[in-house]
Formats: structure tokens, sequence, C-alpha cells
């Protein structure tokens, strides 16, 4: 399953195991807070797949983090993948098109742009190089 992909199905289960369906709305009509039950000023109900109602916990608050774990294992992976092609057990071509994507924004992500200028010596120095008037006078 590709990441994106899993990613919504994540989030889509995150807002059925937390969904509070019943909401109130501003003068605007948009949702101003979600309620578990119904409450006088929170009678409307709406399923926890609907659009607005993720949007509205994504825009409260925020995306759900992924696992810390799996993050931490992302550098082993890399290393992984990068040892079995040095050493030709897999070739990129046995990558699938998702993966020979994803490791080839990798590896352009870790190479500097090809129009980065480097800092050289643009003379500006010279012009404020003082030290030919000596130190700063004694202040005594």
């Amino acid at each position: 399953m590709r990441t994106a992909e899993w990613e919504t199905r994540r989030q889509d289960n995150l807002v059925r195991e937390t969904a509070m369906p019943y909401v109130r709305r501003d003068l605007m009509g948009r949702i101003e807070s979600v309620h578990r039950t119904s409450a006088a000023d929170a009678v409307e109900y709406l399923d926890a797949g609907d659009p607005e109602l993720k949007r509205f916990l994504q825009e409260e608050f925020g995306a759900p983090e992924p696992a810390r774990a799996g993050l931490q294992l992302l550098p082993v992976f890399e290393e992984v993948l990068q040892v079995l092609l040095a050493k030709g057990l897999v070739t990129v071509e046995e990558l699938s098109e998702n993966a020979r994507a994803t490791w080839a924004h990798v590896l352009e992500a870790r190479q500097p742009p090809a129009d980065a200028t480097r800092f050289s010596a643009s003379g500006f120095v010279e012009i404020i190089d003082d030290s030919a008037f000596g130190g700063l006078p004694d202040q005594r």
C-alpha cells in the first residue's frame, strides 16, 4: 500500500475512533465545535467520515503525528538500501515505481543545488580592512 493511501486510511480510522458527530455551527455555517452527544445548540449530526468534519478536526488539532518508532527506522532502511545497491544485491530497477521515485528524491535532497554559488573573494574585504591604519587610539 502506498504511503499516501496508508496515511488517509489512518486518518479515517482516527476520525472514527475520536469522532464526536454532533456539531455546532457559527453564523456563517462553519463548524464551531464538535460534541459527543447532542445538546441544545449542537443538534446537527455528521457522519464520522464527513469531509467537513475531518477538515475541522485537522485544522483544530493538526495532522496526526506518525509513529515515532517508524521515523527512527527510516535512516536504518536508507542505509540498508544503500548497502544492497552498492553490493549489487538489488538493482534500482527491481524496486517498485513508488520506491524508485522516493529513492531518487532522497538522493536529490542530499545533493547540493546545481546552481549553488560558492563564496569567493569579492574584494570587499580590502575595502573594510583598516589594519593599515593601526589599532584604535588609546582612550586613557
